[in-house]
């Protein structure tokens, strides 16, 4: 549904579900237009935009072109003073439009854990879109390239179970700038593609330390959760430079780009289902 072709009896029965991923770096919106009963819902549009600062202007201008009435809002988020500006900006722009912050106990999923509050809702909503994807007699091994690298383990009745949380690629080039007298700041763009092992100077041999530090801690945590339980478990990659490192975890490893907005629509289907209506601005539990 698009601004040039919703007629007004499109405006008044439907309304756009617009997905928003909150992370601790960068806010992520998708448009879902049509929920689905089979397989993974995909945005028909999205956007990626700093969080800091909040780029409200290219966010307006984006929802112009792609949700111009009113639209459903679902958040998954991990940052709450971003999370606060993005909701500011919701009640003077968008007034009109119902808004659901999403906490563990909306989500679809089972979480094994004493503590399922304490887990991060973009490690829970990945599992949710990857019990969708995974083959229903296997586990599922979920990891998530960010600002922090996740490895999750989705158990083969859909149930997460736990994983790893270390430190991302940037995080650990901030690390080591700021901890050492010599070493630059890296842009980490350059390490969407594999650098070369054995750098040629200091910003190479940075390059292959975090890149393939990275990798290899995927790599051992993959192992080794794959090695507790009698099957091998589907495995899903998703974030910044999730595309190169799904090469490098072989053939069986899939990457999905908007693994996290897919379950964030997921999550707003289950709960519109379960509550039968939208509600506004809320906190999820």
């Amino acid at each position: 549904m698009s601004g040039s072709s919703t007629s007004p009896s499109d405006r008044a029965g439907r309304r756009t579900l617009v997905a928003v991923d909150v992370g601790n770096q960068r806010v992520k919106l998708g448009c879902f237009h049509a929920a689905s009963d089979d397989g993974l819902p995909e945005p028909a549009a999205t956007l990626s935009v700093s969080g800091r600062p909040f780029d409200v202007d290219r966010v307006v201008q984006w929802l112009g072109q792609h949700a111009p009435w009113r639209a459903s809002w679902w958040i998954g988020s991990v940052n709450r003073p971003i999370a606060s500006r993005l909701l500011d900006m919701l009640r003077d722009r968008r007034p009109d439009d119902p808004v659901t912050l999403l906490a563990a106990a909306d989500l679809p999923i089972a979480v094994a854990l004493a503590r399922p509050d304490m887990v991060g809702v973009d490690r829970l909503l990945d599992a949710v879109a990857a019990n969708r994807l995974r083959r229903s007699d296997r586990p599922a091994v979920v990891v998530d390239v960010g600002t922090a690298i996740t490895v999750d383990l989705v158990m083969a009745d859909g149930a997460f179970r736990g994983g790893a949380i270390l430190p991302g690629i940037a995080m650990s080039a901030r690390a080591m700038h700021e901890f050492t007298d010599l070493l630059p700041m890296l842009d980490m763009a350059d390490l969407r593609t594999p650098p070369l092992p054995a750098g040629t100077d200091t910003v190479a041999a940075m390059q292959s330390g975090l890149f393939w530090g990275a990798v290899g801690a995927i790599r051992e945590m993959v192992a080794r959760m794959q090695a507790d339980g009698p099957v091998e478990p589907d495995l899903f990659l998703t974030g910044g430079a999730s595309p190169a490192v799904a090469q490098l975890l072989g053939p069986t490893a899939r990457h999905v780009p908007h693994l996290t907005l897919s379950g964030i629509a997921l999550a707003a289907a289950a709960l519109g289902r379960r509550e039968g209506n939208h509600g506004d601005v809320s906190n999820g539990g």
